[in-house]
C-alpha cells in the first residue's frame, strides 16, 4: 500500500525512498540474525528437555521436545485419573495434568530444572503451553482467579521463588485470570515426601496450610496450581483449608501427574 502511495503522490523519490527503507530493513535483519548466531557460538543455547542446541526461533524448549512431551488429555476428561485421586477426599470440581512424570522424561528433567537451578522462565513457558490447551478446553470458563500451592517462608527464601508461580503467571497470560499470592499460607515447614507411602504423605502435610484473609476467597471457584501430583496429599491439605469457606470451590491443575 506504502508503495502505491509514493509512486502516485510523490512520484520517483517517493519509490526510491521506499525501496531504500525496505533495503535498510533487510539488512538490519541479516545483520542481527549474523549477531545472534554469533553469540549463539560464544554462548549456546540449550534446551533444557534434551541438551540440544536450539534454533534461532525456538525458547528455553526445542520443537522435538515440545512435540516429544506426552500430553495427558485430562482436561477433556472430567473422570480423569488426577480426578480419581481425590474421591473421597475432598470435592474437586476439575482436576488435570500436563504431562506424566516419570523417571527420564522431558517434563521430569525440565521441572528439575525449574526447581532446583532457578530456571523461572521454564515455569512460565510451560504454564503458557499448557494454558492454550486449557482454554480451548473451556477449562477456565467459570473459574474466578488462580492460586499457587505455597512455600513455607523459610523453604522459599532458600530457593529464591515458588515455582507454582511462575507456572500460574505462565497460565495467567494465556487465561487472564488473576494471580492471589498472599492470602493462603504454609505455616509449618514439611519434611521431603520422597519415598513415603501415600498414608504418610498425607500425614506430612495434614494442617499445614492456613488462609489469612477468607474474604477474597468467599463465592469464588479458585483453580490450585502445582508444579507435580504425586498421591494428592498436599493438594489435599490446601482444598481442605479453602473448602472451610463458604461457597467456594476448588478445581487443581499440575505441569505433571506422577505414574504410581
Amino acid at each position: 500500500m506504502y508503495f502505491f502511495f509514493a509512486y502516485r503522490h510523490k512520484g520517483q523519490p517517493g519509490i526510491i525512498c521506499y525501496l531504500y527503507i525496505l533495503i535498510l530493513h533487510r539488512c538490519m535483519s541479516y545483520l542481527y540474525n549474523l549477531w545472534d548466531d554469533f553469540m549463539s557460538l560464544l554462548f549456546p543455547r540449550i534446551c533444557y528437555g534434551c541438551g540440544n542446541h536450539l534454533l534461532r526461533n525456538e525458547n528455553l524448549i526445542c520443537t522435538e521436545c515440545y512435540i516429544s512431551i506426552p500430553r495427558t488429555g485430562f482436561h477433556h476428561d472430567k473422570d480423569n485419573p488426577v480426578a480419581q485421586l481425590f474421591w473421597g477426599r475432598c470435592m474437586i470440581e476439575k482436576a488435570a495434568a500436563f504431562s506424566y512424570y516419570t523417571r527420564g522424561s522431558r517434563i521430569r528433567k525440565l521441572i528439575h530444572c525449574l526447581k532446583y537451578k532457578g530456571i523461572k522462565e521454564i515455569g512460565l513457558e510451560i504454564g503458557r503451553i499448557y494454558a492454550n490447551s486449557l482454554r480451548s478446553a473451556g477449562f477456565f470458563s467459570d473459574i474466578d482467579f488462580i492460586v499457587p500451592v505455597p512455600l513455607h517462608p523459610s523453604k522459599q527464601r532458600r530457593r529464591g521463588f515458588n515455582q507454582s508461580e511462575c507456572i500460574s503467571f505462565g497460565i495467567s497470560e494465556v487465561s487472564g485470570l488473576p494471580v492471589i499470592l498472599k492470602s493462603l499460607k504454609r505455616i509449618t515447614v514439611s519434611d521431603t515426601q520422597t519415598r513415603r507411602s501415600r498414608f504418610e504423605r498425607w500425614m506430612n502435610v495434614e494442617g499445614i496450610f492456613h488462609v489469612a484473609d477468607s474474604e477474597v476467597f468467599r463465592d469464588k471457584h479458585i483453580l490450585l496450581v502445582d508444579d507435580v501430583i504425586t498421591t494428592g496429599s498436599t493438594i489435599e491439605s490446601c482444598a481442605s483449608e479453602l473448602l472451610k469457606i463458604k461457597g467456594v470451590r476448588v478445581s487443581v491443575v499440575a505441569l505433571a501427574v506422577a505414574v504410581m
